[in-house]
């Protein structure tokens, strides 16, 4: 049987493919232009010192409890209209900003700043879990790769640019508080026009594919929905240990993003010429990140044809723990940027191969629940991991020890997943099946 085409160019040809990613990068973009606007007034207002403690409660406040969203979301995924939730979802999220922008510009950074950075990032977790809950429906099996590949990739692009489309604005509108607060504010745009484009989608068209039209969910709806979503990913054991290793590399990027953020705040800040500290650092950092997301879009789903996910996944975690210890040990700024780039191709590489691997294995009517139980530890994983640094990194930034446990850690999880894809191979009595997950129907 010939296999079905799986390039860019065939997925582009779907209209409703075409549709959902147009509602992704406009979405992501958004996030980029807040997420900026954000790290801006936290990070680099020079009327206030920054150490890793503040940076890393920041981060607690806004992703643990929005972490908690994840469990309702992925219950309402499952039961009510996916295109309905991202309609819905980027109209609150454009008012919230609304509220964010206003806040901004007042000067409050207390806790009414944080309980509404809150809502803006709890309502964009159903945004994420519906796109990639209603990816299947906009494609066919043998594309997921690619789909992943294209869709997620240049979503996380599109969130760069709009990062670095805010902070190359900030020397027309200033960086104070009145240009951050128009920032936040411009990212309403894009919101609404994610809405409007995914407007255009039938009702039921990106599942899911037996719809409730239950209005309400409760504590004890969600508690079995969870439940039930953990043991339907238990069950599949190729999107456990998945899971399992993008946990690990989680607690690894959340220890080298707290470094990267003191480095550029505090090591680098006077920084001058070709690559220089603060917020313009930052973003030459973001630039780097995004080529290095590129490049594993481009690379991932001929290597995954070529090796399969398992032996590709232990080459992007061997890579990620050298590539971080050789050139991160240097704590400058060019090496800074390029262990950045290598970062964000091994992150890239190992979010295509988790995702496909949970749209494969799991149940379309357990889909919304599972990525919700995914994008909860994704979350959770990295402000563990920025909580610990907070009280092992010291506020310049450069620390040998933890980049040495970090490569140690990428490592040892190459060597225990390759070792139990060689046990699942033997368990299976199908070595190249196991091995490779090929991508023939």
């Amino acid at each position: 049987m010939q296999q079905a085409p799986t390039t860019v160019r065939h997925l582009l040809l779907r209209a409703d493919f075409r549709r959902l990613l147009a509602t992704r990068l406009s979405s992501q973009f958004g996030d980029g232009v807040f997420q900026a606007a954000l790290a801006g007034t936290v990070l680099f207002n020079p009327q206030q010192a920054t150490n890793p403690i503040d940076v890393a409660a920041g981060f607690a406040v806004l992703l643990l409890p929005y972490s908690l969203v994840g469990p309702f979301a992925g219950v309402w995924l499952d039961r009510w209209s996916r295109r309905q939730v991202l309609l819905v979802a980027n109209v609150v999220r454009a008012v919230l900003v609304v509220a964010v922008a206003a806040l901004v510009l007042a000067g409050i950074q207390g806790i009414g700043f944080y309980v509404a950075g809150l809502l803006v990032f709890s309502v964009n977790r159903f945004v994420l879990s519906a796109l990639s809950a209603g990816l299947p429906h906009v494609t066919d099996a043998p594309s997921l790769v690619s789909a992943n590949a294209l869709s997620t990739t240049s979503g996380a692009v599109a969130g760069v640019l709009g990062g670095g489309v805010a902070i190359g604005a900030t020397a027309l509108v200033g960086s104070g508080s009145g240009g951050y607060a128009g920032l936040a504010l411009a990212s309403a745009v894009p919101y609404l026009v994610a809405s409007a484009v995914v407007s255009r989608f039938p009702r039921g068209h990106l599942g899911p594919d037996h719809l409730s039209l239950a209005a309400t969910v409760s504590a004890r709806d969600v508690l079995h929905g969870m439940v039930a979503g953990a043991r339907h990913m238990l069950a599949h054991p190729p999107a456990t240990a998945i899971l399992s290793v993008m946990a690990v590399h989680r607690l690894m990027y959340g220890l080298l993003t707290l470094m990267t953020l003191l480095l550029y705040r505090n090591s680098f800040a006077d920084v001058t010429g070709l690559f220089p500290g603060g917020l313009a650092g930052l973003g030459q950092v973001l630039a780097a990140g995004a080529g290095g997301t590129l490049l594993a879009a481009a690379v991932t789903p001929w290597a995954v044809r070529r090796w399969g996910k398992a032996a590709w996944v232990v080459g992007l975690l061997v890579v990620g723990g050298t590539g971080q210890l050789v050139l991160g040990g240097l704590f400058r700024p060019v090496a800074i940027v390029a262990a950045v780039l290598v970062l964000g191709f091994v992150a890239q590489g190992i979010k295509i191969c988790v995702d496909t691997t949970l749209q494969e294995a799991v149940d379309d009517d357990f889909r919304g629940r599972v990525f919700s139980v995914y994008d909860t530890l994704f979350n959770a994983t990295f402000v563990v991991a920025l909580l610990a640094g907070a009280f092992l990194m010291p506020a310049s930034g450069v620390s040998w020890v933890l980049l040495v446990g970090i490569a140690a850690g990428y490592l040892l999880t190459a060597v225990v997943f390759s070792r139990w894809a060689r046990a699942e191979a033997r368990r299976t009595d199908d070595a190249p099946l196991a091995l490779r997950v090929s991508l023939t129907p």
